[in-house]
């Protein structure tokens, strides 16, 4: 069995394969986030169904999860990685031909396939603390995270060169899509990860139920907060390139916008994991959770190509700060034993409340009011709720654990 090294050499390497694994086959998901709503408004006559396709990829991913973390848990990280590779070529295959033949069906067909890649990628980080010891598993998770930032560059630049390439529109962008995932499935074989948990001491332990895992505060609220951080980023840039266009800019412009966007997920990986340790993850949560409270005050406040730009980056941080501190919550609440079960729940709960978030951006920006700007207002107005509800969680967690001090 690969185990962790005091020096954390093996955990180091690991983090490399999979910041390059981030950077190559990451560049997927940003290319597709701008170009799905675009082309799904083309294939179907109703405006409000236009982002279903990036809702399927969600959705698709959700439904992954429960199963592709105990498969990695019984055959290791590599096997559901490379599943999630082959499944991003095939998807985008489908989605490729479904745009040749102008079937929204078939597109969405392809969408929901390219799901199970989304649910492996979100799998990295939870891999990057396989071999890591305690105090280096906040910064490993925050490396990995930190290899999107050449996935944000590169996929919307390849972006924009491919997506006209082609009679059909967007056609070149899902062909890229194929390549990509073929190229960075061979990164995986680099790595060195334990085959399964089965000769592990604690294997012969009972993991706890999925009732008696969400009663422990910790894991609790970090679901929580993660599924807040992640769904509110989700509704609001999935709207994004439909609000863009909408307001009379281009589709570089969403490309440029997007690009920023994915850089301002990443770029804070590079000290979020320090601020974590030296902090504390509530702190950092808190954090990431005002920040993403910014982004809609300033996404409100105007229409402007300078509003977009300094929402989604903002978007971008507050995300990060949430996301990468619930991560580090949840790896610190349960046993390695738990190990499968508690972070496919965690991730089947997230990204099922991010397929809701990402089909009801799609009707908020298209079927809420009478104009682009007040679909955008009603997009940005929707994250006050699920803030207000992710802080007090945080709260009660505090309190909760200086009561047990």
């Amino acid at each position: 069995m690969t185990q962790a090294l005091p020096d954390d050499r093996l955990a180091k390497r690991n983090v490399t394969v999979l910041v390059a694994a981030q950077a190559i086959l990451g560049g997927q998901m940003p290319m597709i986030f701008v170009v799905g709503g675009l082309a799904g408004g083309m294939l179907t006559d109703n405006p409000c169904f236009a982002t279903l396709p990036i809702s399927l990829i969600v959705f698709g991913s959700m439904t992954t999860a429960p199963w592709l973390s105990p498969l990695m848990q019984k055959y290791g990280r590599k096997t559901g990685f490379f599943i999630g590779a082959i499944a991003g070529a095939l998807g985008s295959a489908v989605s490729a031909y479904g745009l040749y033949v102008a079937s929204f069906a078939i597109f969405l067909l392809g969408s929901y396939i390219s799901g199970i890649y989304m649910s492996a990628q979100g799998f990295y980080r939870f891999a990057a603390t396989d071999t890591a010891s305690d105090s280096f598993r906040p910064k490993a998770i925050s490396f990995v995270m930190a290899g999107g930032l050449i996935s944000a560059i590169l996929g919307p630049q390849l972006n924009k060169l491919v997506q006209d390439s082609s009679v059909v529109p967007f056609l070149g962008s899902y062909m890229a899509i194929i390549a990509l995932n073929v190229v960075g499935m061979f990164v995986f074989l680099l790595l060195r990860l334990p085959k399964g948990t089965s000769k592990e001491p604690t294997a012969t332990l009972a993991p706890r139920s999925r009732m008696q895992l969400l009663r422990d505060p910790s894991i609790l609220v970090a679901i929580a907060c993660g599924m807040v951080a992640y769904s509110l980023m989700n509704l609001v840039m999935t709207s994004t390139p439909l609000a863009v266009v909408g307001c009379g800019l281009t589709k570089n412009n969403a490309n440029d916008i997007v690009s920023a966007h994915v850089i301002a997920m990443f770029l804070p990986s590079f000290f979020s994991g320090h601020l974590i340790n030296r902090f504390g993850v509530e702190k950092i949560m808190g954090v990431g959770l005002l920040i993403l409270g910014s982004a809609g005050i300033v996404a409100l406040s105007g229409v402007e190509l300078g509003n977009f730009y300094a929402a989604l980056i903002l978007l971008g941080v507050g995300w990060n700060f949430g996301f990468i501190g619930a991560t580090t919550l949840l790896t610190r609440a349960h046993a390695p034993h738990e190990r499968g079960r508690v972070q496919g729940m965690n991730d089947a709960i997230v990204f099922g409340c991010v397929t809701i978030a990402s089909i009801a951006s799609g009707g908020l920006m298209n079927c809420s009011g009478g104009s682009v700007v007040q679909g955008w207002a009603a997009v940005n107005y929707a994250m006050v709720p699920f803030l207000l509800l992710a802080g007090a969680a945080l709260l009660w967690l505090v309190i909760t654990n200086k009561r047990t001090a």
